[in-house]
């Protein structure tokens, strides 16, 4: 069982995404929060296999909350997850230790498909964004 943690600071993201995922009988959905800062003591306590981090909140965003997960939990897998399609979101994201991006407008499945990459291991970047893959293979970001 893979168990996650979403972060997204609208409630009704949260809770799409946890009735979706919760289909999918491998995964189980073990906390929602609403800002980096219920994120980052939530992975302290909860230690999840997988983090869908929403990248703009406050007081602390996503991009704060990764990198300060990454210190005291490198083995938790980070996925963001923006409406935000451009290189910068991405590259702060991998640059944080981020293991993968899916924007909010990927299927469901892709979500999945993210999931299974980054707990085998692996860097996945959704295919909305897929140009910036070959970028991210470039900078040793993505090992498959």
């Amino acid at each position: 069982m893979i168990k996650l943690i979403i972060v997204d600071d609208h409630f009704q993201v949260r809770e799409a995404w946890s009735w979706v995922l919760s289909q999918v009988p491998k995964l189980s959905v073990i906390a929602q929060c609403a800002n980096g800062q219920e994120a980052i003591a939530a992975a302290r306590d909860l230690r999840p296999d997988v983090i869908l981090m929403d990248i703009n909140m406050t007081p602390v965003n996503g991009i704060e909350a990764t990198r300060t997960i990454r210190e005291f939990a490198p083995e938790i897998k980070i996925i963001g997850v923006s409406i935000q399609a451009e290189r910068s979101y991405v590259n702060e994201m991998l640059r944080n230790g981020a293991n993968g991006y899916v924007t909010k407008n990927s299927p469901s499945t892709e979500m999945v498909v993210a999931i299974e990459e980054v707990v085998a291991g692996n860097t996945y970047i959704c295919e909305e964004v897929g140009h910036l893959r070959a970028l991210a293979a470039e900078n040793g970001h993505i090992r498959n």
